[in-house]
């Protein structure tokens, strides 16, 4: 067992080593030379479009529903403890590589967001199923009729990995084990109170907050999208606004202290302040960091937001791709810029600790509050960040192997029911092996949708074009 363990984490490291980081970066450089710098140019307007639904459009929610339907699953302990992870072993420049990523990643996840809504179905019931496995299949068959056999096959395998990613992984084991964690330390950091199971102890804490998780859970899910996106469209905000307040407020009480930490991150970026022979060391460990702590926050490339968008309420493309790049733009741009800033300007990147534990010193440092208050308050940031890429991917894994099985809805209540067990024995688990394997499917999933991103780069353009001369004005 140790072997295959050891097996998985090698492959792990290579899979999600510089190959696929560069691969996901090329693709949003290249996209964002193609289309001109449009994440630059119409990002007032998908702003706009972001909070004003289209009146007529096609859909199951609002485009506003879609968009927070994929921040929820984004948006998630990555905002804080990634970003947290990445300063310590990257250093502050870490956060210029962050927004790097991010920037060509809204080109990336307009792409994808234009082509969802593109090929997408919409059957007599008005269900709509679209995603990475549709733009797969439908787009490359027109593109490259002769290698439909090869173009299904890879829709399916980015389905086959999309559910398994949300079923063993970042959907349910992790966050799960997020929030169980988040709550136990914050009411019993001591472990005073606990009880032993399947001959182990475990805190009461976590026991309860298991317990109490998994029927919140149930009783979002069991309602299907349109739940989802009802409570995605509180939550999400609620979370976002209240995370950004705190974030803001470290800022204004360290307000003098920004052009220096500004400075800071830019020269830490370059390596600009290591030792001598050393700067180019530093600057590769940075961007490394930095890179593939905003991939792996804004999903852009990976295709899991565009199964979201798919169910938007539009009649155009080119809309819906503005909108879905407005997520990159709140999950790394703002959120994890706040929590970069915040580490950064109270210094506690460097102070020994490692993740939750630094945003949670920055909280304190930063903040005129005792220590149990800042602690308070990231546990509940954490829990609501967790809850809710609980229900995104949820809502992900089942349009997935609601396509793998040809839309049995019998098979999607199967997984719907699998899925609040594995939220319910997810504090519960250790196999480390799990994280793992879900980790690889999800660069896995990767690999298929940038293949057809850049296949069907032309079919990109021309929709934009054709947006833009029939609605040059917002």
């Amino acid at each position: 067992m140790q072997a295959f363990n050891n097996f998985l984490v090698k492959f792990d490291d290579i899979l999600w080593g510089l190959p696929l980081i560069v691969l996901i970066l090329t693709a949003g450089i290249f996209l964002t030379l193609r289309l001109g710098g449009l994440q630059v140019r119409h990002l007032p307007r998908a702003l706009k479009y972001m909070v004003r639904n289209e009146e007529d459009g096609t859909g199951e929610v609002t485009s506003f529903g879609a968009l927070c339907t994929a921040l929820s699953a984004t948006i998630g302990t990555g905002n804080i403890v990634g970003v947290a992870t990445a300063l310590v072993a990257g250093g502050p420049g870490a956060l210029l590589w962050m927004w790097l990523a991010a920037f060509f990643g809204m080109a990336t996840k307009y792409a994808e967001g234009v082509l969802a809504i593109k090929y997408r179905t919409v059957d007599e019931r008005g269900h709509v199923l679209g995603g990475p496995f549709y733009y797969i299949e439908r787009g490359m068959d027109e593109k490259l009729p002769k290698l439909k056999p090869f173009n299904h096959a890879l829709a399916k395998l980015f389905a086959f990995f999309g559910a398994g990613v949300g079923l063993f992984g970042i959907g349910t084991f992790t966050q799960v084990n997020g929030i169980s964690s988040a709550v136990k330390s914050f009411f019993d950091p001591n472990n005073e109170h606990m009880v032993t199971l399947f001959g182990r102890e475990y805190s009461w804490a976590v026991i309860i907050s298991g317990i109490v998780l998994t029927v919140l859970v149930a009783l979002v899910v069991i309602g299907g999208l349109r739940r989802i996106s009802a409570v995605s469209q509180v939550v999400v905000p609620f979370m976002a606004i209240l995370y950004f307040v705190v974030c803001l407020g470290i800022i204004l009480f360290n307000i003098t202290k920004v052009p220096a930490a500004v400075q800071l991150i830019v020269e830490s970026a370059f390596g600009v302040r290591a030792a001598a022979g050393g700067a180019l060391g530093a600057m590769f460990m940075s961007m490394q960091k930095g890179i593939a702590r905003g991939i792996f926050s804004n999903e852009a490339g990976l295709g899991s937001a565009p199964i979201a968008s798919a169910a938007a309420q539009t009649n155009e493309p080119v809309r819906q791709g503005l909108v879905s790049m407005t997520g990159t733009f709140i999950d790394t741009i703002i959120i994890c810029t706040m929590t970069g800033l915040s580490i950064v300007l109270t210094g506690t990147y460097n102070i020994g600790l490692d993740g939750v534990d630094v945003t949670i010193a920055a909280f304190s440092a930063g903040l005129p509050i005792s220590s149990a208050i800042a602690s308070a308050l990231l546990t509940l940031c954490l829990v609501f960040f967790a809850f809710t890429t609980i229900l995104g991917w949820n809502y992900y894994g089942e349009r997935c192997m609601e396509y793998l099985f040809d839309r049995s809805m019998k098979t999607v209540m199967i997984y719907r029911c699998l899925y609040v067990l594995a939220i319910f024995i997810g504090p519960f688990m250790t196999i480390e092996a799990v994280w793992t394997i879900a980790d690889i499917f999800n660069g896995l999933m990767a690999i298929p949708n940038l293949i057809a991103i850049i296949a069907l780069n032309g079919v990109i353009v021309a929709e934009t074009k054709s947006f833009f001369q029939r609605y040059p004005k917002m």
